[in-house]
């Protein structure tokens, strides 16, 4: 079975990069623009990891990477936030990201990351 992939991001040119390259990478994927569909899309879904983008139009994808954690029925999904400010690493690490990545990303060091938590959650 593949394992899941959701991604979050604004940016419809970022999701569907990401879709492409993570569905030809052998991930299943699904996404959304919207920060207050997150849970409703991890609870449908059940994904595997979750790709969050910081800067979401209206939200902040830390505070959203801080209820994940709190929440006992999703604290184990691995999170990796993606941003285009890379000074925001340690603001990341406080809310509980379990990795951070750039934009503009390396596609192999993502995909690395991806693959390394995954192993990581089991």
């Amino acid at each position: 079975m593949l394992k899941k992939v959701l991604a979050v991001d604004d940016d419809p040119y970022i999701l569907d990069a990401l879709v492409e390259l993570l569905k030809y990478s052998g991930y299943d994927v699904d996404t959304t623009p919207k920060g207050e569909e997150v849970f409703n899309k991890i609870y449908e879904y059940v994904p595997d990891i979750i790709l969050l983008d910081i800067m979401l139009s209206g939200m902040d994808g830390r505070e959203i990477c801080r209820e994940i954690k709190a929440n006992v029925e999703t604290n184990k999904i691995p999170v990796i936030m993606i941003s285009a400010t890379p000074y925001l690493s340690q603001s990341v690490k406080e809310a509980g990201a379990n990795d951070f990545v750039s934009k503009p990303f390396d596609i192999f060091q993502l995909l690395e990351k991806i693959e390394h938590q995954l192993l990581k959650a089991g």
